[in-house]
């Protein structure tokens, strides 16, 4: 088919990922295309047939298989869009590894580091580009996305650093969590917090070597904090949801972003949250939380 916008979502069978997914399809026009991406076909194949049928959705969804752990797969799924529609209009990342409190922090780190941040560089550069002008390539963070949630000796590695640099940085913690001298070079134990880090120094460095060239002509470039979401992911780690959004409430703050008309400078290339860009130097470290887990 040749459908007028082409729109992807990573990790989008269950929780904000499928959320988006709806927004996306009950936005959009007859014309266009939604893709749900996961990396079960049996899990994907039935989100976007549900998807389809739902009252609300007005254009065409596909599922289709992606492992966001392999890089080349990634790669390779990028240039079909491009040979086969000219590129892509909208990449929202948001594939997350489930991690439990009582879990070994350093047992999982391969699969979380994987998924969240070796995926996010490969989505960046590969989706970068293919976006065609006028797009949005959104990567789902957190409000722990800001440099100062981590600790100052590590400033340094993400603050104005190119995404070379930021990978070698998170390839550099990895190699720490396997040697055991993480916590003494000051990376804290909870994996969320550098991970999230990362993806929002990440973005920033894709930005701004793109700055102008997307703000021209239209393109946005952002990492994004959809606030507490009540999801089968974040559910073991907070005790009280009564301030939690739902999946689909969560989701309309960053599909507002995604279909604003026009794109503000000020939120180009930085973590927004509710419309709002976060500060980067903003944050503390969570010294109370890396207490309770298991190194």
């Amino acid at each position: 088919m040749n459908a007028s916008r082409i729109a992807l979502v990573t990790g989008a069978n269950q929780g904000l990922g499928r959320a988006l997914a709806e927004g996306l399809a009950a936005r959009m026009d007859s014309d266009d295309l939604v893709l749900l991406t996961g990396r079960s076909h049996q899990r994907v194949s039935d989100a976007a047939r549900e998807v389809a049928q739902l009252p609300g959705t007005r254009c065409h969804v596909q599922g289709q298989v992606l492992d966001v752990t392999d890089t080349d797969d990634i790669a390779r799924l990028a240039d079909e869009l491009r040979a086969r529609h000219g590129g892509v209009d909208v990449v929202l990342s948001n594939a997350v590894a489930r991690l439990l409190p009582e879990e070994s922090q350093a047992e999982r780190a391969d699969e979380f580091i994987d998924v969240s941040n070796t995926a996010t560089h490969a989505i960046l550069r590969s989706f970068g580009s293919v976006l065609r002008p006028g797009g949005r390539l959104i990567v789902v963070a957190s409000s722990l996305g800001t440099l100062g949630h981590l600790d100052p000796r590590l400033h340094h590695l993400f603050d104005g650093a190119s995404l070379d640099q930021v990978e070698y940085a998170v390839e550099s913690w990895r190699s720490a969590i396997h040697n055991r001298t993480a916590e003494e070079a000051g990376w804290p134990r909870w994996l969320n917090v550098p991970s999230k880090v990362a993806q929002v120094a990440a973005v920033r460095a894709v930005a701004a070597e793109r700055r102008e060239r997307d703000l021209a002509d239209g393109t946005l470039i952002a990492s994004v904090c959809p606030g507490m979401v009540d999801t089968a992911t974040s559910r073991p780690w907070f005790s009280d949801f009564s301030q939690a959004q739902s999946p689909s409430e969560a989701a309309r703050a960053v599909l507002d972003l995604v279909f604003t008309e026009h794109v503000d400078p000020a939120l180009y290339g930085e973590l927004v949250r509710f419309g709002k860009a976060l500060p980067w130097h903003d944050g503390t470290p969570p010294v109370e939380q890396d207490r309770l887990l298991r190194p």
